[in-house]
């Protein structure tokens, strides 16, 4: 558990180190991504991103099992 926890904290901090970097790529913009704005509301369903980011981690995952 406790290094679970420390992979997780260094993963947290990553991202927050790259994160200017990480505003620039296309996430949550991406063809297929579900986007319904209205008058009061707007309702953003990333599904492709989703896609785009399981398939990289399951990647990364195998690479470093």
């Amino acid at each position: 558990m406790q290094r679970f926890l420390i992979i997780l904290g260094v993963i947290f901090l990553a991202i927050g180190i790259f994160y200017p970097a990480l505003q620039k790529l296309p996430l949550g913009k991406l063809p297929g991504d579900i986007v319904i704005s209205g008058e009061n509301f707007s309702f953003v369903f990333p599904v492709v991103t989703c896609i785009v980011i399981s398939i990289l981690l399951t990647i990364l995952f195998k690479i470093f099992r």
